[in-house]
């Protein structure tokens, strides 16, 4: 597993305030029908950066396919995935949310489209929500990219874990990373970086 060290005093908290979400890491993205081969590659450092996260009281969100039968705009494309109350549509146990976390349903590529996202941001940080929104996840190119583009309109910061984001091809993932950066001014870095960045106290 990969681990970023602390400092001595974990309870620091960075000046800005991030919100990270993981994007569909399901059972039938990782492991079943529509697996992404690279995706269990990135699963050390989700675990890393959510552990450093977590030790430092930084919230985490899953955002999470949920689909009922009758999405045929996805289906029609990809094929039926994450069912809604099916196991495909489960966290993988790899990165099983605690009690503190927060679990996201959507029907969309965006984790903020008719989502409650919005809403558990703002309990979770106040009316402004967070300064900036930190994406792990699948697919760099689809769901972590219309999610980047959400916080981008609401004023957030995008931050983009190049090592935490995956796709079905490194083309793909390259050009989502490319695409956010040029497009949404996300910053792309490390988890080890950001794991850094977050614990930082001048932010």
């Amino acid at each position: 597993m990969v681990r970023h060290p602390l400092p001595k005093d974990t309870r620091r908290v960075a000046r800005k305030r991030y919100a990270i979400l993981v994007v569909d890491m399901l059972n039938d993205f990782v492991y079943g029908k529509l697996k992404c081969p690279s995706a269990k590659k990135i699963i050390p450092q989700i675990q890393a950066l959510l552990k450093t996260a977590k030790e430092s009281g930084m919230p985490v969100f899953f955002c999470n396919d949920a689909h009922l039968r009758g999405d045929h705009y996805e289906f029609n494309l990809w094929g039926p995935h994450a069912l809604k109350g099916t196991k495909g549509a489960k966290i993988i146990d790899d990165l099983r949310p605690s009690d503190h976390d927060y679990i996201i349903p959507k029907r969309t590529y965006s984790a903020f489209y008719q989502t409650n996202l919005e809403g558990m941001l703002e309990k979770e940080f106040g009316k402004m929500g967070p300064d900036g929104i930190i994406i792990l996840g699948i697919h760099t190119n689809i769901c972590a990219e219309h999610t980047a583009y959400d916080a981008f309109v609401r004023g957030f910061e995008v931050i983009i874990a190049e090592d935490g984001v995956t796709a079905f091809t490194k083309k793909d993932h390259v050009s989502g990373l490319n695409y956010m950066r040029r497009n949404y001014g996300a910053k792309v870095l490390k988890t080890g970086q950001i794991a850094r960045m977050f614990l930082d106290p001048k932010g």
